[in-house]
């Protein structure tokens, strides 16, 4: 597992402009690392103030991204709501291996610590929001838009290179500020002993055919000799 903490150096003092599209965003490079490619990726965020509802954020590297939130509590069920959770911030993990998508969090009793800050707790991680739309969608396409995960995005993609973070606040009226965030993931390499596997077993399906081949002939030129 590889970690790496920010908590430091954040355009702006981490502040997310209030109501601007154009939002915050934070590039970290990684590596050297030896090893070649992701098999899992996790995200850790420590948001305060504003409304989370207001919040669209991803995380990007190698030409891909993967929202992390879009306008959480925003839907177009049970009459709808158009503005998202109210609630101030995140301490959360965001994880392939969480128990309930954020942005429904409000439906699987979440938990809140004395700032207001959605946590994990009863959970061990979050799963990232995923909807990969404008986060001015109208409400009933947060409902039925696909989700991607951690996992389709990222995995067998080296990653050495840049990482960025991005925030933007949607909807005027309060502030949210980037407190840190923690880009953890594992990678591995590539096992070799498949590659000789593979050459080996090419080597021995040629052998078997050429004595097949062989074994014809021989019996062909017996039968003539009969």
């Amino acid at each position: 597992m590889y970690s790496y903490p920010f908590s430091t150096g954040f355009v702006n003092g981490g502040v997310i402009p209030d109501g601007n599209p154009t939002g915050w965003s934070d590039t970290r490079t990684i590596g050297p690392i030896s090893d070649h490619y992701i098999t899992d990726v996790s995200v850790k965020l420590n948001i305060s103030g504003g409304y989370n509802g207001d919040l669209y954020g991803y995380l990007s590297h190698a030409g891909v991204l993967i929202p992390l939130v879009n306008r959480v509590g925003v839907t177009g069920t049970g009459g709808g709501d158009a503005f998202g959770y109210a609630n101030t911030g995140f301490n959360v993990t965001l994880s392939d291996s969480g128990t309930f998508d954020i942005h429904f969090y409000g439906q699987h009793s979440p938990t809140f610590n004395g700032s207001g800050q959605l946590l994990n707790a009863p959970y061990s991680a979050w799963q990232a929001d995923g909807r990969n739309i404008d986060p001015n969608s109208s409400p009933s396409t947060f409902d039925s838009a696909s989700r991607a995960s951690f996992a389709s995005t990222y995995t067998g993609k080296d990653p050495n290179g840049s990482w960025t973070l991005f925030f933007a606040d949607m909807s005027a009226g309060e502030q949210s500020t980037l407190v840190s965030w923690e880009l953890d993931f594992t990678a591995a390499v590539p096992e070799p002993v498949n590659v000789a596997l593979g050459i080996f077993g090419g080597v021995f399906l040629i052998a078997a055919l050429w004595r097949n081949q062989r074994v014809r002939q021989l019996f062909r030129k017996a039968s003539i000799g009969l």
